[in-house]
């Protein structure tokens, strides 16, 4: 059985607009990649730092280690989103 795909582009031309609309909907419930993976990082680190701070300290949260990248705002997230979409169905 042979598992993932070698070609994004080729793949993206073969899905479906529904089928790719039903992947993003389950990403935002269930996601996973680096953010999810920064995540159990940061919720591993936060205990290890909460199990040797002083009992005056502050308590850490996961988000404290975490990387900080710059956000996009709604808009133009939209915006880039509507536009790789385009691209990968071959619209302009």
């Amino acid at each position: 059985m042979k598992v993932g795909r070698l070609d994004v582009d080729a793949m993206l031309s073969e899905i479906s607009s529904h089928t790719l609309s039903e992947w993003m909907a389950y990403d935002r419930l269930e996601p996973w990649g680096e953010e999810r993976a920064d995540l159990r990082a940061g919720i591993i680190a936060a205990t290890i730092a909460n199990s040797m701070r002083g009992k005056k300290g502050k308590p850490f949260k996961p988000a404290d280690f975490m990387p900080k990248f710059e956000m996009e705002d709604e808009e133009m997230a939209v915006a880039t989103m509507i536009a790789k979409m385009r691209a990968a169905l071959g619209g302009k």
